[in-house]
């Protein structure tokens, strides 16, 4: 098998300055650099705290002892989940110079990370988005028309900004919309909603747009172009009274508030335009948690 380099790093014996050159002849970031060449780095020094000299020493059951090692002291399942890729790109880089004849990270698995749990518009928040009076202005006609329709129908601002306007079907009171993978589905919106698009579309739109705006776009921005995913945020930093919303808050609150109320978990999947049903639960948690913070607030012995 081929010498690894035998300089005087601490890392000698095991190649670390040869596998950090590699990275950075690979052009990866210097971020990646530095955060894969330590976390070789530290599992080194692990190692021969417990009398693994070089790379050939190590087997697959260290490395998962590793994991666990990180795990006990408290380490972030997405942090493991890292380490894991740096061990595995290091130890395939060995075995590729011929250095180690076998990988033992082949088959290394990290711990999923635990999806968080999506944030939800605080009440007062809430109030000052949809209940204060913004003017009658064409951009606060807009504002409006946006944010009672990113709440009310629980929309990604990405499908909000999709949006034209035979994307409303005012017979029905519903809006076709294009989600991801291009599925399109109908999602009901309330009559403030309805009310909010009409006053746009009637005493705002045609004041912003120029020769250049796309006929058929249901939002336009300042420059009378299509509305875009900045333009939103923009919208709810300055309608917001205190602290930030972003957008994709506004679908979570719209999801949370829909299963509070008795809505099914399927008809809220369907709603949202999910895939997978596990997906949607994610929510269940986010209201129970809700329900124990108001308890605990609340009761007597909470």
């Amino acid at each position: 098998m081929a010498e690894l380099q035998s300089g005087g790093g601490p890392g000698a014996h095991w190649g670390l300055e040869g596998f950090v050159a590699m990275l950075r002849a690979a052009d990866r970031s210097p971020a990646t650099v530095r955060a894969y060449g330590g976390d070789v780095s530290r599992f080194i020094d692990w190692a021969t705290s417990r009398g693994l000299s070089e790379p050939a020493t190590v087997g697959a059951r260290d490395l998962r002892s590793y994991l666990v090692w990180l795990s006990q002291r408290g380490d972030a399942r997405t942090s493991i989940g890292r380490r894991r890729a740096s061990l595995r790109t290091y130890f395939s880089w060995l075995v590729e110079r011929g250095a180690i004849e076998s990988d033992p990270s082949a088959r290394l698995l990290a711990p999923r990370p635990t999806p968080a749990l999506p944030t939800i518009v605080v009440r007062e928040q809430l109030d000052s988005l949809l209940d204060e009076e913004w003017g009658d202005d064409q951009w606060a006609l807009l504002d409006r028309a946006v944010c009672e329709v990113l709440y009310g129908a629980g929309l990604r601002v990405s499908e909000l900004c999709g949006l034209d306007r035979v994307s409303i079907d005012w017979s029905r009171r519903l809006v076709r919309v294009l989600g991801k993978g291009r599925k399109e589905r109908l999602v009901p919106l309330h009559d403030r909603g309805f009310d909010a698009l009409r006053l746009w579309l009637e005493d705002g739109r045609d004041e912003v747009a120029t020769d250049e705006s796309p006929p058929d776009a249901l939002f336009l921005n300042r420059r009378g172009r299509r509305l875009g995913p900045r333009d939103v945020r923009r919208i709810l930093d300055r309608r917001v009274a205190r602290g930030h919303v972003y957008p994709h808050a506004l679908r979570h609150t719209y999801a949370t508030h829909l299963l509070e109320g008795g809505a099914d978990l399927r008809v809220v999947q369907e709603l949202l335009g999910h895939e997978s049903l596990t997906t949607t639960q994610l929510y269940t948690h986010v209201s129970k948690s809700r329900l124990q913070s108001v308890h605990r607030r609340t009761h007597p012995r909470g």
